[in-house]
């Protein structure tokens, strides 16, 4: 098993447009194939720090990025996201393949890997324990995410918290933050060892721009770790920094609205949800600071010990 880095730009090329490339990202193992050179270079950067390999048995997503076959092809180049044979989204610009490609993943594992019980949320871990950050579009989350990662937290993810279905662990993912419109120019002014991919302009959200896992999520891939906070995060432009308290019955359904497959495991889903809810600190956090913010992640309020060990 090697790093991604280890590879050449050459062979890089070569296994993506020939029998594909296999990524590890967490707990997943993607099949990637593509010739694409927006994707491929994409993949280079971003994924640098990621184990690959050159085949293997089974692997968890079968991944294609490539332009349909039609002749509009020649005229308004688009990218198609190939899941197993299937085309489950329409065309978009070439020129947003690697977005999509992220979009892609967030899809697959969202809606198949109930082995999870998948929260649409970031998560980091410090000193053992994780803060779990739910928010929509536009609330700050992926720029408050991408800021800690480099901080003194460590990316467990930026969209999706994987919930062990036993004991309510979150796996890691480690992978690339989306950053959209403004947050693009803060992350890079405020975190000037940040690793960003080129601008891709007029997606559905904006301008996006995603960046790079710190190495460092990527070296204890397999340290899972406890939820101790839940926070929904809130930039307001101009305001004070302010964390305050909220009820863990209003957080847990909120939870509810934000998981992907909570309905699927049923009471399962429900006892594990109120039971993670119940050991953790939950706020709501707004911020117009990063600097701040930092400060406040800093010294959280007391939460419970994180459980001993680290499961795969």
């Amino acid at each position: 098993m090697v790093k991604l880095s280890e590879w050449s730009s050459e062979d890089l090329r070569r296994r993506l447009r020939g029998p594909g490339l296999y990524l590890h990202a967490g707990p997943f193992l993607s099949h990637i194939r593509t010739t694409l050179p927006l994707a491929v270079e994409g993949i280079a950067l971003l994924y640098a720090d990621n184990r690959v390999c050159e085949s293997a048995p089974f692997a968890d997503f079968h991944i294609a990025l490539q332009q349909p076959r039609s002749l509009r092809r020649w005229i308004h180049p688009q990218v198609i996201f190939d899941f197993d044979g299937i085309v489950p989204f329409k065309p978009l610009p070439v020129a947003q393949a690697l977005p999509m490609l992220e979009w892609g993943l967030n899809w697959c594992i969202g809606f198949h890997a109930h082995q999870f019980l998948i929260i649409h949320a970031a998560a980091l871990e410090k000193d053992g324990r994780a803060v779990v950050l739910p928010g929509p579009p536009g609330s700050g989350k992926s720029t408050l995410t991408a800021y800690l990662a480099h901080n003194g937290w460590r990316l467990l993810s930026d969209e999706l918290a994987l919930l062990s279905l036993t004991d309510g662990r979150i796996t890691p993912l480690a992978r690339p933050v989306s950053l959209k419109n403004q947050s693009i120019d803060i992350i890079a002014q405020a975190v000037p060892g940040a690793i960003l991919s080129a601008r891709t302009d007029d997606t559905v959200k904006g301008t996006v721009a995603l960046m790079k896992a710190p190495v460092g999520s990527q070296e204890r891939i397999e340290e899972t770790a406890p939820a101790a906070w839940i926070i929904f995060p809130r930039f307001q432009a101009a305001s004070a920094t302010a964390l305050e308290s909220r009820s863990k019955a209003e957080t847990l359904i909120e939870l509810g609205r934000n998981a992907f497959n909570y309905s699927i495991h049923g009471k399962l889903g429900f006892d594990l949800l109120a039971r993670v809810v119940d050991d953790c600190g939950c706020f709501t956090f707004t911020y117009s600071s990063l600097q701040e913010a930092r400060d406040v992640f800093a010294d959280l309020p007391s939460a419970p010990a994180a459980a001993s060990g680290n499961s795969a």
